[in-house]
């Protein structure tokens, strides 16, 4: 059987995907899979490396998920697909180049999918030790199973909700701190904005320490691009990509700039507190049950990007079925339009990761990001680079588009530039140098099993009578 032929089989043996994902939800998707608990724990790292100065490389990060979600939204919108920039690839680069990225990010997913499990059972413990880790971890995994094997509707709402109390959460914190610097906490003196300039400066490391920052601060937006597979289960895909790009651009920026602004102004950039700076930033006042309130967040910011990534993993892999990229079981789908077996095999991944974890501690997990730690800069640059090609094209060919990044091609090559350059920083590093060579032999090896699997696919369709 021929590629062709099996991807109509396939077709005629689904019901397809559901689009019953209303835009509010498909815009908290977006906000919910970038705020996750780098910015609530994790920030503080890029604070300690650049300073006060790491708000450059935030807003260097942010220019560039800004152009790549401009991309995303132009190429989603003329072509709404559960497999987004692997599909996009494919147009402009190849069916080896589309499988190449799908087969990637699916991996990423699972991979991550496991870590915040374990991530968000670890947290947990520590303020409410009724259970191991261990028996927390299956209780997500299993929770967070059963809700993506419901109607897309259910899913999207679950999501959205979660997505809110991220939100909700960041807001609480900017009036907070807001507060706190203009003196309007009782009992609580104002900090001033000296943390910007004491301790050595601005940029107490020099460029070399706000270069080194981008690299950490560029995967804190890591997730936004899940808007694109989603969009495809949105009833008018075209408009709803649309809005959805423009909000949560602006608003990542927002929260991600103003809340490193307000923990800057609040904690030196060589305190200790930085290690949690949302809670450090709250001691301050005097709140001593902060600690808990943030890790109770964090531990939703997991779980909402775990909910968030097994749904993404899922579509990808339905979408290489319908491609003839992977088994066409895995583009089946029951009544409810939710392709079952997609989900069972995104999350199987996880539950034998998370036994390997228990068994192996410190050990599986860890050597696992470490592969796909790059990933989403592979990605990116994917998209950046399709969308550049694809633009061309439609040009050339008079093909008119319901949405248009603007600037073109001034703003796709500033994309790839920028991109390029957080490549360069990496490489600067020993640590990330040894992550970008994973995922770089990652990405090779997957390219040789794809080419290897069409030529395989090529010689079976020539020897058919």
């Amino acid at each position: 059987m021929n590629p062709q032929t099996e991807v109509a089989t396939v077709a005629s043996v689904t019901t397809g995907l559901g689009n019953s994902l209303k835009q509010r939800q498909l815009t908290m998707m977006g906000l919910g899979s970038a705020i996750g608990a780098g910015l609530f724990l994790g920030s503080g790292e890029g604070i300690m490396k650049a300073g006060p100065a790491v708000l450059i490389s935030y807003l260097v990060a942010g220019t560039l998920i800004i152009l790549v979600m401009w991309a995303l939204g132009e190429m989603a919108a003329a072509n709404p697909n559960s497999g987004a920039f692997s599909v996009y690839a494919e147009k402009a680069m190849g069916k080896m180049a589309g499988a190449t990225v799908g087969w990637l990010w699916w991996l990423q997913l699972v991979v991550v999918i496991a870590a915040e499990a374990l991530g968000a059972a670890a947290l947990l413990v520590t303020i409410w030790p009724v259970l191991p880790v261990w028996a927390l971890t299956l209780i997500f995994m299993v929770v967070f199973t059963a809700v993506n094997l419901t109607s897309v509707k259910n899913y999207g709402e679950f999501e959205f909700w979660f997505a809110l109390l991220k939100v909700s959460a960041i807001v609480l914190f900017l009036l907070f701190g807001i507060a706190l610097l203009l003196g309007l906490i009782p009992g609580t003196t104002s900090p001033g904005l000296g943390n910007f300039v004491n301790n050595g400066g601005f940029a107490p490391n020099g460029m070399a320490g706000i270069a080194t920052a981008l690299f950490v601060v560029a995967f804190a937006f890591g997730g936004t691009e899940i808007v694109a597979v989603a969009a495809a289960e949105t009833p008018n895909p075209e408009r709803s990509v649309g809005v959805a790009v423009r909000t949560v651009v602006w608003r990542i920026l927002v929260f991600y700039v103003g809340s490193v602004f307000v923990i800057i102004a609040v904690l030196p950039w060589t305190s200790k507190a930085l290690l949690s700076p949302f809670a450090g930033v709250l001691n301050v006042a005097g709140l001593q049950w902060a600690g808990t309130v943030i890790t109770l967040v964090a531990v939703a910011a997991l779980l909402s990007a775990l909910n968030a990534n097994l749904y993404g993993a899922s579509r990808m892999i339905y979408s290489l079925a319908e491609r003839g990229e992977a088994p066409r079981l895995f583009a089946r789908t029951n009544t409810r339009r939710v392709p079952v077996p997609a989900v069972a095999m995104s999350v199987a991944f996880g539950f034998v990761t998370v036994v390997l974890e228990i068994l192996y501690p410190d050990t599986i997990l860890k050597a696992l990001l470490n592969l796909v730690g790059s990933t989403c800069l592979i990605i990116w640059g994917s998209a950046l680079l399709s969308q550049f090609i694809l633009r061309r094209r439609a040009d050339r060919d008079g093909t008119p588009l319901p949405l248009r990044m603007p600037g073109f091609p001034y703003l796709s090559i500033a994309g790839l530039v920028l991109l390029a350059a957080i490549f360069a920083v990496g490489f600067s590093d020993p640590t990330s140098a040894k992550q970008l060579l994973s995922t770089f032999s990652l990405v090779v090896v997957i390219a040789l099993l794809s080419h290897f699997s069409h030529r395989r696919q090529k010689a079976r369709a020539a020897a058919q009578p």
